[in-house]
């Protein structure tokens, strides 16, 4: 039996979108159906909309309220409220072996608008359209998601709090803990200071990092990453980035975190870092083009470079990591939150841009 639901439908890469009545599909036999309570807005979902095919429906840090599950599902039941997460298909050797995080699959799982069988979840006036965004598409009031794919929750924990973790916050707290695992012996620079860069801040500030330097252009990020636990900021328009950082540490720095995507920025990163040291990046300038560093930047530190997908995290047990450090008040990350109705979700989207809300989250009740 199909379900109706409200779905916040775009129809050309970065246009409007509006809220219009769909049909989701029938369950199969490893898929839930959610009344989403919530979900995040990630830069994400606006730099997507080049590749996923339109019309479309987005949204991929769900979470909400189980409504029905398929025959197979046995984690949860009707009722039990969950987080929505990545994608990952389950049987690849990197999902058998515990990183599901580089499911062999996980690109077409998140980017091709489809099931992983092509077939897609949602109708819209009789056509089957874009869907299962990170087999979710949770911009809706109701999304279908696969059960390895989400995380159940126990505690009585506001939808906001659940909807801004599972990818940006994930992101840039993992990158510290999981792919650096950085510690009090450890110098770490963050460039950018959004939802991931602050999170990499926080994530720092509870490993004991020193010195925990924050770039950014904009002074009350700056601000808040020194409340955060950074130990200095710097603002990317005064000066050469590198000669400033190793002012502060002047060997250079152990771990270098790039999330802004900016060239400058992403070069610094490279150029600051120690012997030995570690680049890490979420995402690179003048994204499908080359790169813009020289690989001497890397040579001559005898340094490592890398992309780190979703901070090496696996969800179930990390999400309730960062939930419980929350609540310890070591993490945050409620300060990065700023909430919106599902009605306003081009305001969400254009306050992300302007740099006006760190983490957006449209609450669809």
């Amino acid at each position: 039996m199909t379900t109706k639901a409200t779905a916040a439908v775009i129809r050309e890469p970065h246009g409007q979108f509006s809220l219009e009545t769909i049909e989701l599909d029938d369950l199969r036999r490893d898929e839930i159906l959610v009344r989403v309570e919530a979900s995040g807005v990630c830069h994400t979902d606006a730099k997507a909309q080049e590749r996923v095919p339109m019309p479309a429906v987005l949204g991929h840090e769900g979470t909400g309220v189980v409504e029905e599950i398929g025959t197979a599902v046995t984690r949860v039941k009707p009722g039990d409220r969950v987080i929505i997460s990545y994608p990952s298909c389950g049987v690849c050797p990197n999902c058998v072996e515990g990183r599901a995080y580089i499911c062999d699959h996980a690109f077409p799982l998140s980017f091709a608008g489809t099931r992983m069988d092509g077939s897609k979840t949602i109708t819209l006036n009789g056509e089957a359209i874009s869907s299962a965004f990170f087999q979710q598409s949770s911009f809706a009031t109701h999304s279908i998601t696969l059960e390895r794919d989400i995380v159940p929750v126990k505690e009585e924990i506001s939808p906001e709090m659940l909807a801004a973790i599972p990818c940006g916050v994930l992101t840039g707290a993992g990158a510290v803990l999981n792919n650096f695992k950085a510690g009090p012996k450890d110098s770490l620079v963050v460039f950018g200071a959004g939802a991931v860069g602050l999170s990499a801040v926080m994530a720092g500030h509870l490993a004991g990092v020193s010195p925990l330097i924050a770039v950014d252009i904009i002074e009350d990020r700056l601000n808040l990453a020194l409340e955060l636990g950074a130990t200095h900021v710097l603002d990317a328009k005064q000066g050469s980035l590198s000669d400033r950082i190793r002012d502060i540490a002047p060997r250079g720095v152990d771990f270098s975190f790039e999330t802004s995507s900016n060239e400058q920025a992403f070069i610094a990163a490279i150029d600051c870092l120690s012997m030995g040291g570690r680049c890490g990046f979420v995402t690179n300038p003048n994204l499908g083009e080359k790169s813009p560093f020289s690989p001497q930047l890397i040579l001559s530190r005898a340094a490592t470079i890398g992309f780190i997908v979703l901070g090496s995290g696996m969800t179930n047990t990390f999400l309730p990591k960062l939930i419980e450090w929350n609540r310890q008040g070591r993490f945050p990350y409620d300060r990065l939150i700023r909430t919106y109705n599902f009605s306003d979700i081009n305001k969400a989207f254009k306050d992300s841009h302007d740099g006006v809300a760190i983490k957006p989250v449209l609450l669809m009740a």
